[in-house]
């Protein structure tokens, strides 16, 4: 299980091992990670689980789709070159030690 590390905005921050296939985002609300929302259960339909990424390691991360694209146009904080949503990312062994900063709000 990859350690995955969610740094809040208030810069508090927690390590969570995040079984590989689960999404970031499942990872965080299963561990009572503050910061992510995920009001529509990881769908991609409510970007309350937007995330900025590591820019170090945001390259080697898979390609964002077009949905997600579009999703993060309507972030309740600003998008980021390194902005994606948690819910879009599936933890595996090459996540080991990613770190994400969630932003100062989600809607």
């Amino acid at each position: 299980m990859p350690k995955i590390t969610y740094v809040a905005a208030d810069d508090g921050e927690r390590t969570v091992d995040v079984p590989v296939g689960t999404s970031l985002m499942r990872g965080a609300v299963s561990n009572g990670v503050p910061g992510i929302v995920a009001q529509c259960g990881g769908n991609a339909q409510c970007a309350t689980c937007h995330v900025y990424v590591d820019p170090d390691r945001y390259g080697a991360l898979p390609p964002m789709g077009e949905h997600e694209d579009a999703m993060l146009d309507t972030t309740a904080c600003p998008r980021r070159e390194t902005s994606r949503l948690s819910c879009q990312l599936k933890a595996d062994a090459d996540f080991e030690g990613l770190t994400v900063t969630t932003p100062e709000r989600q809607r």
